[in-house]
């Protein structure tokens, strides 16, 4: 039987859903590049939730962005429903979607609801490694009939009139937290090295995370607190270097194709590392703390980020 994607009507639906999270979220970016560029003709639709929707905002491989409720996923009327999700929620979109193929990996609790059950993606590769966040996501599209080719880089996207005011210098964003103290290096790290990119390098560092984070330490600093996605997508277009630890924005990072230099304690590097784009990655099993300012700064320095 052919594949999937071959057996869909030109101008087919697809229902791809990804509730969150937000490095999830923009490592699904290439398996929709790669789905639009062998079928343009399909009108993709992705499901989010409402937080992480401006990851796909103004994508143009993207239809439609529905909201995911049952009635929105059933309205839709897909041909193909892609759940990259997983959890029960997720299950129910799936189901409520009504698609003549419900897909998904075999290894999701509720598998059983698909009717196309997607292998490791080891066994679709060809490999027996540990892969990328971005080349499993990947895998399902070479699974359902994409012919498999190089992944490419996450790509986030903003509205098309928009024209950034250029910054005061080249602008440095720094995120200095995450979910976990172990994947956290410490703030006064962060602090100095800050220090370091606009007295030495002159570079803008400017500080982000949610409204929930202390900024305390880095008072000294521009700080922008709680910023929605949006407004963080405008600044990475706009940067000239991330730094920070394990977590979401660094794969916005990575996506606007910026110098990351990210903290990593006891996360698989190979699986979350920067997706196509230059880094420097420091980490130490331990925990963040770990990780000593000198090795931050030879990174740094590798990067070659300057005024």
């Amino acid at each position: 039987m052919s594949p999937v994607v071959e057996q869909l009507p030109r101008g087919g639906r697809v229902l791809i859903i990804r509730l969150r999270s937000l490095g999830d979220c923009v490592l699904t970016t290439p398996a929709l590049s790669l789905l639009h560029e062998y079928r343009p003709d399909l009108h993709i639709a992705v499901m989010a939730d409402h937080a992480f929707r401006p990851v796909f905002e103004h994508n143009p491989d993207l239809f439609l962005l529905p909201q995911p409720t049952l009635p929105e996923a059933l309205a839709f009327r897909p041909h193909l429903t892609l759940n990259f999700h997983g959890g029960t929620r997720s299950m129910q979109l799936t189901a409520a979607s009504l698609a003549r193929w419900r897909a998904g990996f075999a290894h999701h609790s509720m598998a059983r609801l698909y009717n196309v059950r997607i292998p490791r993606a080891q066994e679709i590769l060809g490999e027996e490694r540990t892969v990328h966040t971005a080349e499993h996501l990947a895998s399902a599209m070479f699974y359902l009939g994409v012919p498999a080719s190089d992944i490419p880089r996450a790509r986030l996207h903003l509205p098309p009139s928009t024209a950034p005011e250029a910054p005061h210098g080249p602008l440095a964003i720094v995120h200095p937290f995450a979910a976990t103290p172990e994947k956290t290096w410490p703030a006064e790290r962060f602090v100095q090295l800050a220090a370091h990119m606009r007295d030495r390098l002159g570079l803008s560092p400017l500080l982000i995370g949610s409204d929930k984070d202390d900024f305390t330490p880095f008072r000294e600093f521009p700080c922008f607190l709680g910023a929605p996605l949006d407004e963080i997508k405008m600044l990475m277009s706009m940067a000239s270097l991330f730094v920070g630890n394990d977590s979401g924005p660094a794969h916005m990072a990575a996506a606007f194709g910026l110098p990351v230099l990210v903290f990593f304690g006891p996360s698989d590097e190979v699986v979350w590392r920067p997706w196509r784009t230059k880094y420097e990655l420091l980490k130490n099993a331990a925990g963040c703390a770990a990780i000593p300012f000198d090795d931050a700064l030879a990174a740094l320095s590798r990067l070659e980020v300057k005024a």
